[in-house]
């Protein structure tokens, strides 16, 4: 179930965080991002390229930085060394969904079963809250970049998402007397759920945590304003994020995404 105690726990750690470096003085920029999500699931078939392409959705998100190479209340350079001028701290909201299908091998046309067909039957839709903190890394001079010494600088980032889920999961498959019935276990994939397996579907949500990192690049459109161009991992610490769970032997991890987000940066001073 979804935990509001640990919800208002990682955003005041968060707020104060942030509170604790702008009272150093720090300067703060803003952003907005958005891209495509690759959803990585126990929906379709590990591997498969028409899964991987398949499964898809979607991300937006709210970004602030804290820039230590610029000193807000003076309007100039902080101290030179060197984390300063290459390392930021962000700080995230974001939502990401995805409609999730069986795709692969065990659903082509040639696969007539009463399971392909419970497979083909069976869909699903990942929808994530996420609120956390990231540390990025820019291998070049932060303040060269503002002073247009170049106008691309690469960045990697790594950090920790607190994540809330909450799964759909349907069915249109007619077999068994009691079509649509995701409470039936017999309108699903049965190998699933064969004894001594547990119930393989919950869509009851919850919260976990995650870890994410990420390689991408800012260009400098002008002294007050970035594009940045991210792309995401995000492996989550929950194998329910989808709202199926399997024990077959090919679910060997736990849910995780690939985003691939662009963004616009402005600075605020």
């Amino acid at each position: 179930m979804f935990n509001l105690k640990q919800l208002i726990l990682v955003i005041l750690i968060l707020l104060s965080t942030s509170n604790a470096f702008s009272q150093l003085g720090f300067s703060h920029e803003i952003g907005i991002i958005t891209g495509p999500v690759a959803f990585k699931s126990d929906f379709g078939e590990r591997n498969d390229f028409s899964t991987n392409s398949g499964n898809t959705g979607f991300g937006i998100g709210l970004v602030h930085y804290i820039n230590f190479a610029y000193q807000a209340d003076c309007n100039c350079y902080t101290t030179d060394n060197y984390f300063n001028d290459h390392f930021k701290l962000r700080t995230e909201i974001s939502y990401n969904k995805t409609k999730l299908d069986h795709l692969g091998l065990f659903v082509q046309p040639e696969q007539t079963s009463a399971d392909a067909d419970r497979l083909r039957a069976h869909s699903g839709e990942a929808n994530n809250f996420d609120i956390g903190m990231q540390i990025e890394y820019f291998p070049l001079s932060i303040r060269s970049f503002q002073a247009f010494g170049y106008r691309f600088a690469p960045f990697v980032s790594l950090g920790a998402h607190y994540v809330s889920f909450n799964p759909k999961v349907s069915t249109s498959y007619l077999g068994e007397g009691d079509p649509g019935n995701i409470n039936n276990l017999n309108n699903f994939y049965n190998p699933w759920s064969r004894p001594p397996l547990e119930n393989p579907i919950d869509i009851s949500g919850g919260s976990t945590w995650s870890v994410v990192s990420s390689i991408g690049v800012r260009y400098k459109l002008n002294t007050i304003s970035d594009l940045m161009l991210d792309l995401r991992g995000q492996y989550y610490f929950n194998d329910w994020i989808d709202g199926l769970n399997h024990q077959l032997e090919y679910n060997k991890y736990n849910d995780w995404l690939v985003w691939l987000n662009v963004g616009y940066i402005y600075y605020l001073d």
